[in-house]
């Protein structure tokens, strides 16, 4: 149990001081953003579950790989909040209040959604490139998941647990989630999983690029501003 114990706190312990400290002073507050975007969600469930609701959240958060790419653009940021239909609403809710909070503490509002949104695109852009491959190459797709509807918080939330693993030491529970996203194409060939891979790999050149940019000394008189304070600002 010891052992157990000394791995846990090496592998989350920064985590968990990151986190402890403005819950016990703020609660809720620490994390509005996320606990807005669980309200949002669920709305959202609720309308698109009455007669009259259903076209309209399709119109404004639903995307297919068949859409148009400008109309799929507008509706990319809304569609992390549409939960699946074919999957409970609480799944969805649980996501985004754990995850999406514990990133919203840790890197901040905009990072956070700048990391879910990009991992979200990832997923969008390549189901595009999936099904021009075919399924006939090893990115492909079939010509049917065009008509797949491609919506909820799972690729943005695969995006979050990679770069708060990488940021904060976590580098267990970040190949474990990555191992997971693998493990679900090989047992579950979709377009889903898939999509996870690639805002998988969507986070890691982020990540990757923002830390060699941390490394990188700043030339010229500009050297000696480039303070902590400044490298904390930066996107993640």
């Amino acid at each position: 149990m010891k052992r157990i114990a000394r791995w846990a706190r090496t592998e989350w312990g920064l985590l968990y001081v990151t986190v402890r400290e403005p819950l016990l002073k703020r609660h809720w507050r620490a994390a509005p953003m996320s606990l807005g975007a669980v309200c949002l969600t669920a709305v959202i469930q609720v309308v698109q579950n009455q007669p009259w609701g259903y076209g309209f959240v399709q119109d404004i958060g639903a995307v297919r790989a068949e859409d148009p790419l400008v109309p799929a653009l507008l509706r990319t940021p809304l569609s992390l909040f549409v939960p699946a239909l074919d999957l409970p609403v609480w799944g969805a809710l649980a996501q985004i209040l754990f995850v999406f909070g514990i990133a919203e503490i840790c890197l901040g509002r905009w990072r956070t959604l700048l990391v879910a949104y990009t991992a979200t695109l990832a997923g969008t852009l390549y189901a595009r490139l999936g099904i021009a491959l075919g399924p006939g190459r090893p990115l492909g797709l079939p010509s049917s998941d065009a008509q797949v509807v491609d919506t909820g918080p799972s690729a943005a939330v695969v995006g979050l647990a990679i770069c708060l693993g990488w940021r904060y030491g976590a580098y267990a529970t970040a190949g474990a989630v990555a191992l997971a996203m693998a493990v679900e194409v090989l047992l579950k060939e979709n377009l889903a999983g898939k999509e996870h891979l690639a805002a998988l790999a969507a986070t890691v050149v982020l990540c990757g690029a923002t830390t060699l940019r941390h490394r990188m000394p700043a030339r010229g008189p500009a050297r000696r501003f480039r303070t902590q304070a400044d490298l904390s600002s930066d996107p993640p």
